[in-house]
């Protein structure tokens, strides 16, 4: 049988990886790395994962990093979990834009913005600037009740894992387009049960409170 770990916080982009292995049904062990404990930047999770990032994902001794690719991967598969179109869909090409569009853009952007740096020439950057992401993004929600139709995805756990903090830190604006695709993706049982898992766990992991 397969054997998955997922080096996970709570608290962290790994909680996307969370929710879709909980939705394509996967064994799968939490390994939990405890940031206050420097412990993303030891030796041995270093030789794992050279950025000490998480999500970090191992699936029979191969390591895949990145929440695009754990969610390529995984959706990929369990096709029996019906998260991603396939090949010769014609929903396949527009699935990859939006998910690659996630990283290469709408994460880059969001940093931007977050720091307050000034945007550079359209013609330089890759993703333009935070405006102009944010609109795009807000244009394909209002298209249809997903990010590529009317049934959701595997790019659907991502973005709204994604939408979910960064709207909480005030990062995103909660416009109305984006707040109800948040409330669709929320309520997929996947995203209830990953949630609950990582509230057990935060709590697990929290200091105890001083006498």
């Amino acid at each position: 049988m397969s054997s998955f770990t997922l080096y996970h916080n709570p608290q962290s982009r790994s909680t996307s990886a969370r929710v879709l292995l909980e939705a394509v049904g996967a064994p799968y062990e939490v390994k939990v790395l405890d940031f206050t404990a420097g412990q993303t930047r030891t030796p041995e999770f270093l030789a794992i994962n050279p950025l000490g990032k998480l999500p970090t994902l191992v699936h029979d001794g191969a390591v895949v990093t990145e929440q695009v690719a754990i969610t390529i991967y995984l959706a990929d598969l369990f096709p029996a979990a019906g998260l991603a179109p396939a090949f010769n869909h014609p929903l396949r090409g527009p699935y990859l834009r939006w998910l690659t569009f996630y990283a290469a853009c709408f994460e880059p952007a969001l940093v931007d913005h977050a720091f307050k740096r000034p945007p550079v020439s359209p013609t330089t950057s890759p993703y333009g600037d935070y405006d102009t992401v944010v609109d795009a993004l807000v244009a394909q929600l209002s298209r249809a009740d997903y990010i590529v139709g009317d049934t959701l995805t595997a790019a659907d756990l991502l973005w709204g894992t994604g939408l979910r903090w960064t709207t909480e830190f005030g990062i995103v604006p909660k416009l109305p387009v984006v707040m109800a695709y948040l409330a669709r993706v929320a309520a997929h049982p996947a995203v209830v049960r990953a949630g609950e898992l990582d509230a057990a766990l935060a709590l697990a992991m929290a200091p105890p409170a001083a006498d």
